[in-house]
């Protein structure tokens, strides 16, 4: 469907206004009036990307309410990508602003809404169009270096109950081999070696993640790395000093700048450098940005973990198996199964 031309017109002359004029008061007039241009939802994901865009770079300019923009302009991408979780342009922005809240101590907590129902608040409107240049003349961010062609991808076929029912979903993953290459490999390899079928989501807990990849035991307590990395159970050791296949480890890759936002599928572990099959998704709602590491924090005393992909489809899934009932343990009452995963790209 081609874009409405008022629409288009109004992006192309919120640009100009504000990077090349600098008039971010003329170009909120061009995006106000042009708003009931919106067609659907692939224009509104646009247009709340930019609000986010918008108060990113409000919070650089006014200190006093950075928060609070801040927060308001995490929640804006986190709407747009739920409704285009593909977009990685969108993705990239949001890390960039995880990497510049976690610098300023800001949690990702949301704030109020500007849109409201579709529709922007006042202040939101005021909040969409003061930055886009921001992104536009400094796209270098974490994830500038995401080269984000060619990356595999894998899918997952879940089978869970809701209400009674029994769902059958798919979640692909796309896996950020450049900046985890080590969790990325291990991963495909128990994906190809059918290591990840028929095994479950153990632990699940609601607004936070849903874990699984247990390939020995399915409760939590077991698996392993697919290839030897150097460590041992957490212990840099020679191979041939590590007795057991399932003793093998994969080192940290948390240094990588991949934050723990919506979709994130980062390596669960018990300690520094004993990362091995188990891994975790973040859905919509997730609060796990205190897993990220940021430069001073000391991971031997305080959880770091490796972001090694983010779900680009069936985050609708992941939010479902997410509110599941469960025991006093985090099980889900009725098991999560991943019934087969497949290396799809």
């Amino acid at each position: 469907m081609p874009i409405p031309k008022d629409l288009q017109d109004a992006w192309d002359q919120s640009v100009e206004l504000i990077e090349e004029k600098g008039d971010p008061e003329a170009a909120l007039e061009v995006l106000r009036s042009a708003w009931g241009s919106i067609e659907n939802e692939s224009q509104r994901a646009k247009t709340l990307t930019l609000a986010a865009d918008a108060g990113t770079e409000l919070g650089m300019k006014d200190i006093r309410s950075q928060k609070t923009l801040w927060q308001k302009a995490y929640k804006n991408y986190n709407k747009s990508l739920s409704i285009d979780p593909k977009n990685k342009d969108t993705r990239r922005k949001m890390n960039k602003l995880a990497s510049m809240m976690d610098e300023k101590s800001i949690s990702l907590g949301l704030g109020l809404q500007m849109f409201d129902q579709g529709n922007p608040t006042p202040l939101g409107l005021l909040v969409m169009v003061a930055s886009v240049a921001l992104v536009l003349t400094s796209i270098k961010v974490i994830s500038d270096s995401l080269s984000d062609e060619g990356n595999p991808q894998v899918t997952l076929d879940v089978r869970y109950v809701q209400n009674g029912q029994s769902v059958n979903g798919e979640i692909t993953i796309e896996m950020y081999e450049n900046e985890a290459p080590k969790h990325v490999e291990s991963f495909l390899t128990h994906t190809r070696n059918f290591q990840y079928d028929d095994k479950v989501f153990h632990r699940v807990i609601s607004s936070f993640m849903i874990q699984g990849g247990d390939i020995e035991n399915m409760g939590g307590s077991g698996g392993y790395a697919a290839h030897y990395y150097g460590w041992c159970n957490g212990e840099e050791l020679p191979e041939e000093q590590c007795s057991q296949k399932e003793y093998w480890t994969i080192p940290q890759e948390h240094e990588n700048g991949l934050k723990h936002t919506m979709g994130a599928v980062a390596a669960a572990h018990a300690g520094v450098n004993t990362d091995g099959s188990q891994f975790y998704i973040v859905p919509t709602d997730g609060q796990a940005g205190h897993l990220d590491w940021e430069e001073g924090k000391d991971c031997s005393s305080q959880s770091c973990h490796t972001v090694f992909g983010y779900v680009i489809s069936g985050m609708e899934h992941v939010d479902n198996i997410s509110k599941l009932p469960t025991d006093n343990r985090d099980s889900p009452l009725d098991q999560v199964t991943i019934v087969s995963a497949r290396v799809t790209s």
